[in-house]
């Protein structure tokens, strides 16, 4: 994960140096196409931990239900989801997507 945050903190950089009026236009367009290939890189690795994320919530979970012993050991475990309801969570959907993360 350093790696994308080094990412992500190279591509604020060069929005920065973009938006000076003292740069060049050939430093513009260099620093334009890091950017691009940093952006692309960093939504292909966040496409990748939403995917991952996905999976979790949607895999079903163990509920512990204490067996008559009450004893932690002896508890029986029994899925939670079915695999035909829907999740208890998309966090992903595009309405539910934070403005100005991305396109």
């Amino acid at each position: 994960m350093n790696n994308f945050e080094q990412d992500l903190k190279r591509l604020e950089e060069l929005s920065s140096a973009i938006k000076q009026s003292d740069i060049s236009l050939e430093d513009a367009l260099k620093d334009f196409e890091e950017g691009i290939k940093l952006a692309k890189g960093l939504e292909k690795t966040l496409d990748k931990i939403e995917a991952k994320v996905q999976i979790l919530m949607n895999s079903p979970e163990l509920e512990e239900e204490p067996s008559d012993d009450t004893s932690e050991e002896q508890s029986v475990k029994k899925p939670r989801a079915k695999k035909n309801e829907q999740p208890v969570l998309d966090l992903f959907t595009p309405n539910t997507e934070i403005i100005g993360t991305r396109s």
